[in-house]
């Protein structure tokens, strides 16, 4: 296998058409194993976790059952779209005071970025049993049965996913409890080879036999809290008894005559929103995506949107946003009007009355689904940075005594600011910020347009904007818009720099240098994962449906 460090990535793919279902993924066999529930009478609720199960098996480098998960479900028969927040809390014994008090904390946020208090409990299992309950035509069982199968017999691993997987190996995995299961005696597994996770068959067929109250209330939940207080942690058997998804209603605002949904806080989607609504008002659209003042406009844009989000996305039940005041169109108004056209912010500041807060990033999936009958699955799943904390679970008791669970646990509690009195500070039995977004687009008439993601960090609010532009200012189908080259921007510090991925048009790269962007141009090879990983379906009035999938990844778009 050849290496992809400098791989110009310039291969083509066309997009997939199909008419009575379509996924995209960032793994091949997992867009195989939604696909197959599909075909087998199976809607999008029952394909979306039928794919999720099957990337935890196929890159648990970025994915999991340990890790937190939302999802959009667009209902073709209501035309209701329903927000699903997969994210668990921190333990009820962990407090700001404590992690201070154990010489923990570097700055506002945790030293060890693996230690055991960054596990919050795990919402993604939950996830999984409540979207097919609620919106899905099949058994669990029958669900997972893909997933269950590619774990016990094994698969050949992907180029891009033995890369990170090979980097998790030499980091959590390597210092972590139970982390050695997941490797192949140490290491990751090569391009083509082998891998097998009985453990994670096992856990897969408690879920499928006795549904969420297998994970969280039984066996497994009691090995989950016994791994992290072996590794200094505080959380509990009830932590994990008590855990619950929460069912929402999406936020969105207006775009070129669609709607943007994204999920509410405690995740970032407001970001995204933010943004498009001071685009909304503007003209990029009516320039090339070759244009200076294009990219300079979406990226102060972008700035403006986070300044505003990470001052108040936390938990909404402990800290609620503004929402209905900063999704305003007066709102949009002001911060767009405090765009210097020719030259790029010194300092972008919340928006009065707004506050400082803190500061995520890293390693998720992200995939859509839409069946025949029009319902749409917009899905992310994410144990955070890789492999989270590389801990793995394994059974203290019964004939798999001592065997692995074969799954890591995340570590999103990262994200949790360590300063005090800011909506996003630590504290006991809270939702962090988080990082991961689902995006739906609708008609003005509430027709589907189509389920959309980007993944990654804090790339993901402003992939959002970057390909929406493009499917709604230019009008590109989903590949095309995913192909092109993007921008991440950095927000944190006082002035962030603009990391420009190659291929990007050398006129924009000194256009924007020449405007006061601190530009960092030129990313290829594996450092392209930096502009996220996305997928796009979308669904055109007579039903024909049209996907796309990431070439920064080793998947593909699947339809029949």
């Amino acid at each position: 296998m050849s290496d992809l460090s400098s791989s110009s990535f310039t291969s083509r793919r066309s997009p997939v058409f199909a008419r009575r279902g379509a996924v995209a993924s960032s793994q091949p066999l997992a867009s195989q194993a939604g696909l197959s529930i599909l075909m087998a009478g199976g809607d999008a609720a029952d394909a979306a976790v039928a794919t999720a199960a099957a990337l935890n098996v196929t890159e648990p480098c970025s994915t999991g059952i340990g890790g937190d998960c939302f999802s959009l479900y667009f209902d073709s028969a209501t035309g209701k779209i329903t927000a699903l927040n997969g994210s668990g809390r921190s333990p009820a014994g962990l407090t700001r005071e404590l992690v201070l008090g154990q010489g923990l904390a570097e700055g506002d946020t945790f030293r060890n970025p693996y230690h055991a208090h960054t596990v919050t409990v795990p919402g993604a299992c939950a996830g999984w049993c409540d979207l097919v309950e609620r919106h899905g035509t099949m058994p669990l069982a029958t669900v997972l049965a893909p997933a269950i199968r590619l774990a016990e017999d094994g698969f050949p691993v992907s180029p891009i996913t033995s890369y990170y997987w090979s980097r998790g190996a030499a980091a959590q995995l390597a210092i972590s409890d139970g982390g050695r299961a997941l490797t192949l005696d140490g290491r990751g597994p090569r391009p083509g080879e082998i891998f097998r996770n009985p453990g994670l068959a096992r856990t897969l067929r408690e879920v499928a036999d006795g549904g969420a109250e297998a994970f969280y209330r039984g066996t497994i939940g009691s090995d989950i809290a016994r791994a992290i207080q072996e590794q200094g942690g505080v959380m509990t058997r009830e932590d994990l008894a008590a855990h619950r998804s929460r069912w929402e209603d999406p936020i969105g605002v207006g775009y070129r005559g669609m709607t943007i949904w994204e999920c509410p806080p405690n995740g970032q989607g407001l970001a995204a929103l933010l943004a498009l609504a001071i685009l909304d008002g503007m003209n990029v659209g009516r320039e090339p995506f070759s244009s200076v003042n294009r990219w300079h406009t979406i990226i102060e844009a972008v700035r403006l949107g986070f300044a505003d989000a990470l001052a108040c996305v936390a938990d909404p039940e402990i800290a609620p946003a503004p929402l209905a005041r900063l999704l305003s169109g007066a709102y949009a108004q002001k911060r767009r009007a405090s765009i210097d056209p020719s030259h790029a912010a010194l300092q972008t500041l919340p928006g009065s009355p707004l506050a400082d807060a803190a500061r995520p990033g890293s390693d998720t999936v992200y995939f859509c689904v839409v069946d025949g009958r029009g319902n749409a699955c917009s899905f992310i799943n994410s144990n955070y940075m890789g492999f989270g904390t590389g801990i793995v679970p394994s059974a203290s008791q019964g004939r798999s005594k001592g065997e692995s669970w074969g799954f890591s646990l995340q570590n999103r509690g990262l994200n949790f600011s360590l300063a005090p009195d800011l909506p996003n500070t630590l504290a006991p039995r809270k939702r962090p910020y988080h990082t991961i977004i689902p995006g739906m687009i609708t008609r003005a008439d509430g027709t589907l347009m189509g389920p959309f993601g980007v993944m990654g960090g804090f790339m993901q609010p402003q992939g959002h904007v970057q390909v929406v532009s493009a499917l709604l200012d230019d009008r590109l189908d989903p590949q095309t818009a995913l192909d092109r080259p993007r921008f991440y921007v950095d927000p944190s510090g006082a002035h962030p720099g603009v990391h420009i991925e190659e291929g990007t048009p050398t006129s924009v790269v000194e256009g924007l240098s020449a405007r006061g962007h601190r530009v960092l141009p030129g990313i290829g090879g594996y450092d392209r994962s930096l502009f996220g990983r996305g997928q796009i379906i979308t669904r055109n009035r007579d039903g024909v449906l049209c996907a796309g999938s990431d070439p920064r990844a080793d998947g593909c778009a699947m339809g029949f």
